[in-house]
């Protein structure tokens, strides 16, 4: 097992929530955006507003709080945003854990940290509204970026901010406001920022 694995497991007693999550009553339906999902055509990736509507029906049909999009999927999706989309380097493995729920959705620090950096990254499939923390357990440091956000969530943030654990600091995002995706939040560990703020 790696160090961070390690030191998360040790302090699983002491992690909070991120997002409000009953595990003995909600359900968690996964969501596969890869190219193996063959409901996902290009009709419904191209137009926001029917990928909504194709995941809000699948949170409905299933009885699902939420959805979730796993960690290291490589994801044809990333092809509608010309952000990504580039021929330099062409984006596709995605490299966090998406929550996917309604927007206005509470989201909250799973421990106490400091704000690291934030930024409105709003081209179209980008991050939006978003804000990394910096945390440090069991005298290992890193970071969380939380992406997908409500512009709302950026008001009043300062570099180098506390922010206690347990604290409702942000909401998911509309999607005039998340980078032009269904609401849900993007939530990854990155353990070194090489430098760079408010975006990865």
């Amino acid at each position: 097992m790696k160090p961070f694995e390690q030191i998360i497991y040790s302090n699983t007693p002491a992690i909070g929530k991120v997002v409000d999550f009953d595990p003995t009553k909600d359900k968690l339906l996964p969501l596969d955006f890869t190219s193996n999902n063959k409901e996902l055509t290009d009709e419904i990736l191209d137009d926001t507003d029917l990928f909504s509507n194709f995941i809000n029906q699948k949170l409905k049909d299933s009885g699902a709080c939420y959805g979730i999009g796993g960690y290291d999927e490589h994801r044809t999706i990333y092809s509608r945003s010309t952000h990504f989309d580039t021929e330099e380097e062409p984006r596709r493995l995605h490299l966090g854990v998406d929550i996917w729920g309604a927007s206005g959705t509470p989201v909250y620090n799973f421990y106490d940290a400091r704000v690291h950096s934030f930024a409105n990254n709003n081209h179209f499939g980008d991050y939006g509204a978003t804000i990394i923390m910096t945390y440090e357990i069991d005298g290992l440091t890193f970071n969380a970026l939380y992406g997908h956000l409500s512009a709302a969530s950026l008001e009043g943030l300062e570099p180098g901010q506390f922010i206690s654990k347990g604290a409702r600091f942000a909401e998911f995002g509309i999607q005039k406001e998340n980078g032009g995706w269904p609401p849900h939040l993007h939530f990854q560990i990155i353990q070194n920022m090489y430098g760079l703020k408010g975006d990865y």
